[in-house]
This record gives C-alpha cells, structure tokens and sequence, in this order.
C-alpha cells in the first residue's frame, strides 16, 4: 500500500510534532510516524530559553502551549559556596530582559508538550501515527519511507523527509550524514521532585557546592525538574534502589537554603544519568532529506537550549518549505550555515559554563570566586550568558574566542 505526501516526518517528538503542525497549519499532506505508543518522561526537554520562546511564537505555537499549561519563569539566582546566599538572593537576575515581549523561559512536561503537539498535528490534517516500526528509509532523488503499523506495511513517498527521530537517529544513518562528538566534561543527572511546595513557581537557581552542582527549573504544583552535575570518576555516585534519595540529599547546600525544600521533596518520576558533552553535523541535509532537533545534533544539556534549538530548527525548515513553490527542490543551505554557527557559538558557551560550574575543588572554587567578582564589575565577561537566554546571535562575534575564553576564567 503506497501513499504520496509533501513530506514525512520520522519522528513524533516535539521537533516533528511542532513541524508536522506548522506544515499541516499551511496546507501540506504531511504523514507524521513516532514509535512509541506512550510518551515517557525522558528527564530532559522541560525548559525553552527566551530566544526559543520566540520561535515558539513565530511558528504561531505558543497559545498552543500556554493553554496546555505552559508557564514563565520570572527570576534566576545564581548560589555558590563564595558567594552569601543573602546577597545572591538580593539580586536576582529578571528574566523578562532578554527578548522583548517575552516575559521569560516557558515550562512544560516533556511528555505532555509532546502529546499536546501530536494530538494537534493530527486535528490540523496530519496523517499521525503511534506505534510506528520504520523499517526502511531511502532519501535521494525519490524520497520514501517504509514502515509497520498495526500489523500491515506501508510505502509511502514524498519530495522530503525529515529527520526528528533523536540522538540515534535512522534517517541521519540513512542520509549518511555524520555526526561529530567531544569528549565528555561531566555526568549529569536529573529527575522530576514532587512536593516541593515551598520552591516558588517563578524561580530557577543554579549553584555549585563542594563537588556537587545543581539546577532547579519549577513545572508548578510543588513539581521542580532538577538537575545535578559531578565528576566523571564518579559515575556510580546515585546508582542502585537508594540512589534517588542520595540524589536528594545531594542536594543539601549551605549555599543555597531554599534547596531544603527539594531535599525534603519526593522523587517524582525516574532518575536518569548522562554524559554531558555536545555533537553536531557539518550539514543537516542531503538529497531528499533534512534533519531537526537532536537528530542534526545537540548542545551540552548544561545549557538547557535543546527545545529552543529545535524551536528555531522547525521554524527555519518551515519557512523553507513553505517558500519552495511546487515541483521545485528546496534549498536547505541556509538552513545549514546558520545552525553550524549557532551550534559552534553554543558549544563554545557550553564549554565555559561547565569550566565555572561543573568543575570542583579549591582550584574551580577560586576560580569561581574571580568570576563573580570581575562580571559584578563588568557585565560584558559574562555576556556568553546573555547569549544563552536571548540567542547566540545576539552577542559580538568576539565573545566565541579564546581570548574571551581565558578574560573570563582567569587563564
């Protein structure tokens, strides 16, 4: 059984879901296939940055996702063991300031962002299926996907493909792109605490403390997703049946007092453990085929940035698509110039924001201490910060080099 489409999406997550929405929004017969039958809380993906606020807006998504629950964070406050805690909380930072008609980083639970958008793509004429096994893939000059649902076989063709199925992605290994990956820096782990009911809806902190740091992103109703960063020869650290409770108390800062009410939290859905390092592709695009989100290659989980990443992916592709007049091959090389820069310039973000936070001992603790101190006295040594809430664009060329490298930690 052969079906034609304008497109198929491989991948039902919020990447193909969002651009199977838009696609569908503007007219396209778009066939949406995602594997999984449940959505399961992956412990990631809870967190855009202003900058991808905004392409959440620009892709007319963001009512979308208000009304299924989405809310904005309001402040940020950095602790650390060199700094008072009385004094970090006299200043927190306002996240309205970044993008403009922005009032700050939106949250949502991954796995219901990921059924709001797919029941929506359906309801808006894509053809969306679960339970999807993909068998085969063949990108080039004529695009077609077979795959198993519901016991029967389907063909299905179309002038694109897309690639939104993940990290491991098959329509990557099918297009014969490659994937490029550093080395780790740290483990990372995270899970969802339940009540948590004294954490204020309105605030994320990071801090670092002794050899254990933390980030604290609250989903409401006494929910937090937290994080927890720690050395690379401690990789059994939260392992075993007592692990989430030893992830908890982890979490026990002098540095931080409002962190008492996570460690008397409950764990509230799975404790997964991850390296954190950064990948990406020279060109996430062949003939007949173009990849968004993790499966064109993702930014260090430090940042957070993987939902405004992929955001700004669909948006691009859309737009491309939508532009491209019937019959003719879209042109994705703008496409890919712009993500290599913004992945380069995040990376580069990444690497110093793990160097200050993620590092441990007398020598990072120092080295932390000068760092609070220099952008206390000038704002522009932190400005790759900046480049993480309002968008890599956003900050000077010169930011992404070693010489700034080096201002900023000291070297």
């Amino acid at each position: 059984m052969s079906t034609k489409y304008d497109a198929i999406i491989v991948g039902g997550g919020i990447g193909g879901s969002a651009l199977a929405l838009v696609l569908a929004r503007a007219g396209k017969r778009i066939l949406l296939l995602e594997q999984s039958e449940v959505y399961e809380d992956r412990v990631r993906g809870e967190w855009i940055a202003p900058w991808g606020v905004k392409e959440v807006q620009r892709v007319g998504l963001y009512d979308v996702l208000r009304a299924a629950g989405g809310h904005h964070l309001a402040r940020h406050i950095t602790y650390d063991e060199t700094r008072d805690p009385a004094a970090a909380e006299a200043m927190p930072l306002p996240l309205s300031m970044f993008v403009p008609e922005v009032p700050g980083p939106l949250c949502i639970g991954h796995p219901h962002h990921c059924q709001t958008l797919f029941d929506e793509a359906r309801r808006a004429g894509a053809k969306a299926l679960r339970g999807v096994s993909v068998t085969k893939i063949a990108p080039g000059t004529s695009p077609g996907v077979t795959y198993r649902h519901e016991g029967q076989e389907y063909e299905a063709t179309a002038p694109l493909i897309v690639g939104a199925d993940g990290r491991l992605s098959a329509a990557r290994a099918a297009a014969g792109i490659t994937l490029h990956q550093d080395k780790p820096h740290h483990w990372f782990a995270g899970m969802l605490v339940g009540g948590a009911d004294e954490w204020p809806d309105d605030l994320q902190a990071i801090g670092t403390e002794g050899d254990f740091a933390f980030l604290a992103f609250p989903q409401g109703k006494g929910r937090v997703r937290v994080y927890g960063g720690y050395a690379l020869e401690q990789r059994k650290r939260f392992s075993g049946e007592d692990g989430p409770r030893k992830f908890l108390d982890a979490f026990a800062m002098q540095s931080s007092p409002p962190n008492r009410h996570l460690v008397e939290g409950r764990p509230a859905g799975p404790l997964y453990s991850y390296f954190n390092n950064d990948s990406w592709t020279d060109e996430p695009y062949a003939p007949g085929i173009v990849l968004i989100g993790d499966a064109a290659g993702w930014n260090d989980p430090i940042l957070g940035l993987g939902l405004s990443i992929t955001y700004r992916d669909a948006r691009i592709v859309s737009e491309i698509l939508k532009d491209t007049p019937d019959g003719s091959r879209p042109d994705f090389s703008s496409y890919g110039e712009e993500r290599r820069e913004r992945m380069r310039r995040l990376r580069f973000a990444a690497s110093l924001q793990a160097a200050l936070d993620m590092e441990f001992g007398d020598a990072a603790k120092e080295k932390r201490r000068r760092y609070h101190e220099a952008t206390a006295k000038d704002m522009s040594v932190g400005l790759h910060g900046f480049a993480v809430m309002a968008g890599p664009e956003t900050a000077p060329a010169e930011i992404f080099t070693p010489q700034h490298r080096a201002r900023v930690l000291g070297e």
